[in-house]
């Protein structure tokens, strides 16, 4: 259920409208093509979920028999099409396909599912065994892959700019966290509200990765899409949390635009506000107190910020000084007054976000 009373029927998507208006007005017909068609795509597909009427988060049982505590994956192939779901190709407990995108899938839903379950208690996206469901082929070069409420969709990429979007792990936990964020805090997908919906998408995105990788906060790159820019691309992934505004600097692509602190926030209309600009911001945050802190990230940082999605006290139209004075309060109610407390208060104030 969520915390908010309702459920809004948002469209999330890993690469943000302002990369593809870029590529879209490319000369080259290889790289504004697809770029095009996945941009009319999507605005689509926003304003279908806007003026679709949904009562309450969508809830789908478990199948008959099934265990608590277990995931419940289905892979369906829609072989360029794009009527969801397709033909189901692999589903829980069978074996590895011929297909590595299907076979990356199902991993990639496992991984999420794993993370959540072991380190949060949390069983499924909803908290109540919810299937997971993913199709992959999704269209003709289709540049993107997108949460729509109910399940995950990859595109194959259009080989020059993107590859295959199930490729970085990162991005298949920052789509489903989209789902999470659905089932909790509802967060209103606009402005600094859609931020730090975008933020704590990648966030447990980036969690996902470094415990299927067994990495450290010092050890983990902190890149968010790493691996899925073609070899042409300059760059290292979509977002980087450890340095906002690095992650790619490309004669196509443009530079990274993300701020990392209040001092460089980015008024606009486009993207929904900024959505998937600002939540640079947060995402600094998120990292400092990671680093500071040490060890595995999701031990100590991610249960605070797993603690403020999850309470109920965060509303749907939280703004950043909102979300920054709940993670001091559980950071202080988990662990008391201590260094875990320490590194959210400087967190904040490094990236120029005042608690209230």
């Amino acid at each position: 259920m969520t915390t908010n009373g309702g459920f809004e029927p948002v469209f999330c998507t890993i690469v943000p409208p302002h990369v593809l208006d870029r590529l879209a007005r490319q000369e080259d017909p290889a790289l504004a093509g697809p770029a095009r068609r996945t941009l009319e795509h999507d605005a689509y597909e926003r304003t279908h979920r806007r003026l679709t009427t949904v009562i309450g988060a969508p809830s789908v049982a478990p199948p008959a028999g099934a265990e608590a505590g277990r995931p419940h994956r289905t892979i369906h192939d829609l072989r360029h099409h794009m009527e969801l779901p397709g033909r189901k190709v692999r589903g829980e407990g069978d074996g590895e396909t011929g297909d590595a995108t299907v076979n990356r899938a199902y991993d990639g839903l496992g991984a999420t599912f794993e993370l959540y379950l072991t380190a949060f208690e949390r069983d499924s996206i909803d908290g109540g065994g919810l299937p997971l469901t993913a199709s992959v082929h999704y269209g003709e070069q289709y540049n993107n892959a997108f949460w729509n409420g109910e399940q995950m969709v990859f595109g194959d990429g259009d080989g020059e700019i993107f590859l295959d979007f199930t490729l970085p792990i990162d991005v298949i936990g920052h789509e489903l966290t989209h789902g999470v964020t659905q089932y909790t805090a509802n967060l209103t997908y606009f402005g600094q509200p859609g931020a730090l919906n975008e933020s704590l998408s990648d966030v447990f995105g980036s969690l996902i990765k470094q415990y299927a990788l067994g990495q450290t906060a010092a050890e983990a790159d902190w890149l968010i899409g790493a691996g899925l820019l073609a070899p042409r691309v300059t760059g290292a992934g979509l977002r980087s949390m450890k340095a906002p505004g690095t992650a790619y600097d490309d004669d196509v692509l443009g530079k990274d635009p993300q701020p990392a602190t209040m001092d460089d926030f980015v008024r606009t209309g486009r993207d929904n506000g900024g959505v998937h600009i600002n939540s640079g911001i947060p995402n600094h945050a998120f990292y400092l107190a990671a680093t500071a802190l040490g060890g595995n990230a999701w031990e100590r940082a991610g249960q605070i910020w797993y603690d403020v999605l999850t309470g109920g006290r965060l509303k749907h139209d939280a703004l950043f000084a909102d979300f920054a004075t709940l993670t001091v309060q559980a950071a202080r109610e988990r662990f008391g007054d201590g260094e875990e407390l320490d590194a959210v208060n400087k967190a904040w104030e490094q990236v120029g976000v005042r608690t209230l």
